[in-house]
């Protein structure tokens, strides 16, 4: 096997058509998780024009591209799954039953140490250093939407009833409720981007459309598309004004649910869940296999979801001091974190005071 590593701009159109090949047949041979979009590399080339560490490398047996490996680098060698914070699934991409060495890959790589937050299950060879395992809620559309209504219908009856009464109350209440699957118009992006910046800024966090180069981002996957990737725009409207919308990328297979917004003054009719029922109807029909809501306990994940797919976080090494100093920086950042999050008596608290931080910096202003 020959290991080699390109910039993401370097790479042949051969070795892009053989990447995205890679993922449809894992696609056809039990592996959708690799066909994510966030494993595509029409993604890998998107954060590559905004960050100069991004890296591909391309193993290869007997002259043929059989796994290509996005990653990000430091000049010292500190490696990290590329768009990390962003990207809801991480790992090599490759050829059914490929099998590989971590610590060889990282050298190849010239990483000391490779950080990951969502990698994909089914990865052995970087799951022996994960730290962790979490759920990662899906909404399986496979058998049409009637099929994934009767599936949540099943264990939430009265959520679907209620979110369905509340799409006729508002088109009673404000007129024709109309939904477009693949909207084109840019204005209606910066509408959610602007939506999800205040949200950002209510609930306290760390408001991500306040970074240039995160909007440039969402803008160049917005336009891009191809039959094995596209970015979706989707949107509700309600007497002909947008009242949620949200932004991901699909794949043949997998629609990556990525930034979903609404209007807070719709907030009484549930804008969002009607949103999202709309999108599974449309996946549907278009022959997805399933939309992937992320990593993260959320309320209307629960309601919306069929079943859970399983990521990791923690970090490959090999024998290396940037590794042993690297780790020692995170470890306690990501077990604090984790501890939060994982407990409902700390994690509520914790958002009722991002969200009095948000109330406060908006009062500020």
């Amino acid at each position: 096997m020959r290991i080699s590593v390109h910039r993401p701009g370097d790479l042949t159109a051969a070795d892009r058509a053989a990447w995205a090949a890679v993922q449809s047949q894992a696609a056809t041979m039990g592996s959708p998780q690799l066909d994510n979009p966030f494993l595509a590399p029409e993604f890998t080339l998107a954060v590559g024009r905004h960050h100069r560490g991004v890296r591909v490398a391309v193993m290869r047996e007997e002259g043929e591209p059989v796994a290509f490996f996005p990653f990000q680098r430091t000049a010292a060698g500190v490696g990290r799954a590329v768009g990390l914070g962003l990207s809801d699934c991480q790992g090599l991409v490759h050829r059914p039953g490929f099998q590989w060495d971590a610590r060889e890959l990282l050298r190849a790589c010239g990483l000391a140490v490779w950080e990951f937050d969502h990698l994909v299950d089914g990865q052995k060879p970087f799951e022996e250093g994960a730290g962790g395992s979490f759920p990662s809620p899906v909404m399986d559309v496979e058998h049409g939407y009637e099929a994934y209504l009767g599936q949540i219908r099943s264990h939430s009856p009265k959520f679907v009833r209620t979110t369905l009464a509340k799409e006729r109350k508002l088109g009673r209440d404000l007129g024709a409720v109309r939904y477009v699957h693949d909207e084109r118009d840019p204005a209606a992006l910066r509408t959610l981007m602007e939506w999800k910046s205040a949200q950002y800024r209510r609930t306290g966090r760390s408001d991500r459309f306040a970074r240039p180069w995160i909007v440039e981002l969402v803008e160049h996957l917005f336009h891009s598309r191809s039959p094995s990737f596209a970015g979706l725009l989707s949107v509700l409207y309600a007497d002909g004004h947008p009242v949620a919308a949200h932004f991901g990328m699909r794949t043949p297979s997998v629609l990556a649910c990525w930034f979903p917004a609404y209007d807070p003054a719709f907030a009484k009719y549930s804008p969002g869940l009607i949103l999202h029922l709309r999108m599974a109807e449309a996946a549907a029909a278009e022959g997805i296999a399933y939309l992937d809501l992320g990593r993260g306990e959320k309320e209307y994940k629960e309601s919306l979801k069929t079943r859970d797919l399983v990521v990791s976080e923690g970090w490959v090494t090999r024998p290396h001091p940037v590794a042993l100093g690297h780790r020692a920086r995170r470890a306690p950042v990501r077990a604090l974190r984790n501890a939060v999050t994982a407990r409902p008596r700390l994690r509520e608290p914790a958002d009722r005071l991002l969200k009095r931080v948000g109330r406060l910096r908006a009062g500020a202003r």
